[in-house]
């Protein structure tokens, strides 16, 4: 980890002259080379999967000729994911992982609550399976009773869903994953993978109204809190490889539950603690576009090891270490927690090691929970991570939060990174140590020789957030750092001015995070640690500081 001796004392953060961002390579032309961003199979350090057993060159850790759409929202998302449902018929294959998920969800009205849908799925012949995290308990604002009522109404169905608890102690399954598999048509296969769970408050559209069917959460957030979240859509031969990963979960002969008390209980309601065997995997689809889709995969060391990670997995910050390093011009981030300083620091080398660089990170304003025990020790743990990114790169890192038009604060559910307009990242981790080491997690990175992936999915969401509408007004990466300070700085004002005259455009608020006083840091130190962000790492490893 960088020190602050290294660089300046931690009461007085660098103060560097903002200097001209570059253009960055590929911002006009694609010029990305997936082995120069991607994992090669030795990095990613995990021998025992058959992830990477399909790719076309020895040593490849990727597929080629995928192509990618991303779906900004949750109303976007749930609405194409009915589509692509209903487009299913006898023989096909349904598989997806979920860490909440609400039965009685809608997808796009009334109707099409999720239940609803997967069963009518299996009424017309569709082999469904799902993989659901048992959870903790409600009384710890988890969702154990939802989780549980959507496998027994899929079983019902005859359907089949586990309950996988197959994590650390404290731990949980975090993947958010979706493939759909079309006997004879594989045309139609398509995988869908990122941030957005099968639950209530997710189906929120960009004028961020929230979803009718919310979750409680801080005050702060209202009845109905406003909610921003990212998926991809997957098509062609990458479909394969998040297949694969259903199909290592889901082929563990390892029981989903080790407690007794819940393995009586699944017996007595009929639910299994293996499944049954899928039909052998159909072969990859044919290449349908121009974007090289790496998976990324978290799992933790943990006894009994996984068949498919025996000493776990950390592919994700493996592959974040190597794209952040080859970081020059603009770091683009949008996460829910950014909590880490390990994590932290990946970022703060590149700021040091190249001086045109500039971070920009959009994170929620408030917590989710209202207790304090959850609230502070998260906050405690954003302070330090944020430390240690401003002291590497003084006024080239900006963080912001969301409004909507209301004033009332969105909650960003989101997980994006973008790295020069070249590797982009959709996925389920977050940036902190339990989603690098201790959570099972799952991402899609991308890169596309011809330069519109990255770009593109940028330029959507700081347009989102400046309120440009529609699809209009290219915003170079050597501009959005200074627009998002000025729209910031605008609203800010506006608010601090007693909010008179007309609202500013735009939804970003300049980010400042809480001061927290010298006993709350030593009582909620370990509480953040342990509890909130753990490190699931095996010891040597955390000796070198390495993952």
């Amino acid at each position: 980890m960088i020190r602050p001796s290294t660089l300046a004392p931690t009461t007085t953060p660098v103060r560097q002259r903002s200097r001209p961002l570059a253009t960055p390579a590929g911002s006009d032309r694609g010029t990305g080379n997936p082995a120069d961003w991607f994992l090669s199979r030795a990095e990613r350090g995990n021998d025992a999967s058959d992830l990477d057993r399909q790719a076309d060159q020895p040593g490849q850790a990727w597929t080629v000729g995928n192509t990618v759409r991303p779906l900004v929202h949750g109303r976007e998302y749930f609405r194409e994911l009915l589509r692509a449902i209903s487009g299913l018929s006898a023989g096909d294959l349904l598989m997806f992982t979920d860490w909440r998920g609400d039965p009685d969800e809608r997808l796009a009205g009334s109707g099409t609550d999720v239940a609803r849908v997967l069963r009518a799925a299996v009424d017309r012949g569709v082999l469904v399976k799902a993989l659901v995290w048992r959870s903790h308990p409600r009384f710890l604002q988890f969702s154990q009773r939802e989780n549980r009522r959507l496998s027994e109404l899929i079983d019902d169905a005859g359907g089949e869903s586990l309950l996988d608890t197959r994590v650390r102690f404290g731990g949980c399954h975090h993947q958010k994953l979706v493939v759909l598999r079309h006997r004879g048509r594989p045309d139609r296969d398509v995988a869908f993978v990122g941030g957005i769970d099968l639950c209530h408050s997710r189906n929120d559209d960009a004028r961020h109204r929230g979803d009718p069917q919310a979750v409680p959460m801080a005050k702060e957030y209202g009845d109905r809190p406003p909610w921003h979240d990212v998926q991809a859509a997957v098509c062609g031969p990458a479909v394969a490889a998040f297949e694969t990963v259903f199909r290592e979960r889901w082929e563990d002969r390892t029981p989903v539950t080790r407690n007794p008390f819940h393995r009586a209980h699944d017996a007595a309601e009929g639910l299994e603690s293996l499944g049954d065997a899928l039909p052998p995997q159909w072969p990859a689809p044919e290449p349908c576009g121009e974007h090289a889709v790496q998976v990324l995969r978290t799992y933790p060391n943990r006894r009994p090891g996984y068949p498919f990670a025996p000493e776990g997995e950390r592919s994700i910050a493996r592959g974040y270490r190597k794209a952040i390093a080859k970081a020059r011009s603009l770091i683009y981030l949008e996460d829910q927690y950014l909590w880490s300083p390990e994590v932290a620091d990946v970022f703060a080398q590149a700021l040091v090691a190249n001086p045109e660089l500039r971070l920009i990170a959009v994170v929620p304003a408030f917590s989710d929970q209202a207790s304090a025990f959850t609230r502070i020790p998260q906050l405690l743990g954003r302070s330090r991570a944020l430390d240690v990114i401003r002291r590497a790169g003084g006024d080239r890192v900006a963080v912001y939060s969301l409004e909507n038009k209301t004033g009332t604060p969105v909650y960003v559910h989101a997980k994006v990174c973008i790295v020069d307009d070249e590797w982009a990242t959709i996925g389920s981790d977050n940036l902190n140590l339990r989603s690098w080491t201790y959570d099972s997690e799952l991402t899609c990175a991308v890169v596309d020789p011809t330069g519109g992936y990255a770009r593109e999915l940028r330029q959507r969401l700081n347009r989102e957030h400046l309120g440009y509408p529609g699809k209009g007004d290219p915003i170079p990466a050597a501009d959005v750092f200074d627009r998002y300070a000025r729209s910031a700085a605008a609203l800010d004002r506006w608010h601090a001015g007693g909010r008179v005259g007309k609202r500013p455009a735009g939804r970003l608020r300049r980010y400042h995070p809480p001061r927290l006083s010298p006993f709350t840091r030593l009582w909620a130190s370990p509480l953040y640690r342990f509890i909130c962000d753990p490190d699931g790492r095996p010891r040597a490893l955390r000796r070198r500081r390495e993952f």
